[in-house]
């Protein structure tokens, strides 16, 4: 994974901030565990977009990624198979609740939307949204005040739909972050909002977006967090920060962290 490595710098620090999630997706009263369901079925259905560096596919077609490879030894920690499979960005609600998949693992930001519908995982990383847009025409656009006028592509129900809406700013909803970063590469859009990981990832110099570049932070001064949705009342959360801390104690999630060039650090918690 060495073409990671240099985005390293730029990838924002892992966030271990239990504090700040306390209350996020409340247990309702439920008829059986969601943890058993899913261990008796034999799967864990994990659902994704393609996004790198946290979920992305190998040559081979196979997931990896950050996320990914998270997925996977916590459905190996709990004796089941992982299953991915890709959704909707906007419908990920929907699909948790019809248990057509079982857990939304993929860079997701916790917003208010997401912890009031999910039961949520403690927050594991840090992220932001960026703008992305022409190389050749970046550095006239150095300030958010400068964006207006500009027609940006953002992926419908994701976090940088949410800033476009909050700075007033003119946008279509596309399917995921991909396909906006493509609306910008051809023309369509002149500008997109997408997560600062997957801009390290996939914009600038020896990307397939060398045409690109990486604007303004929209919420510097905010941040956001990334978070793993359950199905409202899932007691698999419970289980996740669990692994979570085992995966840190041992050393596991820095080495994972670094293989895919997010750079790993503690923040004011030594524990999820």
């Amino acid at each position: 994974m060495n073409r990671f490595a240099r985005f390293a710098a730029s990838a924002l620090a892992l966030s271990l901030v239990p504090a700040m999630l306390m209350g996020c997706g409340k247990k309702e009263a439920s008829t059986g565990s969601d943890l058993e369901y899913i261990k008796q079925k034999g799967t864990l259905v994990v659902g994704i977009t393609d996004f790198a560096p946290m979920d992305y596919q190998d040559a081979d077609g196979s997931w990896i990624g950050f996320d990914a490879d998270l997925a996977k030894a916590f459905a190996e920690s709990l004796g089941v198979e992982v299953q991915f499979q890709t959704i909707e960005w906007d419908n990920k609600v929907m699909e948790l609740d019809g248990k057509t998949i079982d857990v939304v693992w993929n860079g997701m930001t916790l917003t208010d939307e997401v912890t009031s519908s999910m039961a949520c995982s403690n927050a594991y990383c840090n992220n932001a949204q960026v703008v992305i847009l022409p190389a050749d025409k970046a550095a006239n656009y150095g300030t958010v005040d400068s964006l207006s006028g500009l027609r940006f592509a953002v992926e419908s129900g994701s976090a940088g739909m949410a800033q476009a809406e909050e700075k007033g700013l003119t946008y279509t909803d596309v399917v995921d972050q991909a396909t906006a970063l493509l609306e910008v590469k051809s023309g369509t859009a002149d500008a997109a909002i997408i997560d600062s990981l997957m801009a390290g990832a996939m914009v600038g110099e020896g990307t397939n977006y060398a045409d690109l570049a990486i604007g303004p932070v929209l919420n510097a001064e905010t941040g956001e967090q990334y978070g793993v949705g359950f199905r409202k009342g899932s007691d698999a959360a419970a289980a996740l920060n669990e692994f979570f801390r085992q995966q840190w104690e041992s050393g596991a999630l820095q080495a994972l962290a670094e293989q895919y060039g997010v750079q790993a650090a503690l923040i004011e918690q030594k524990e999820f």
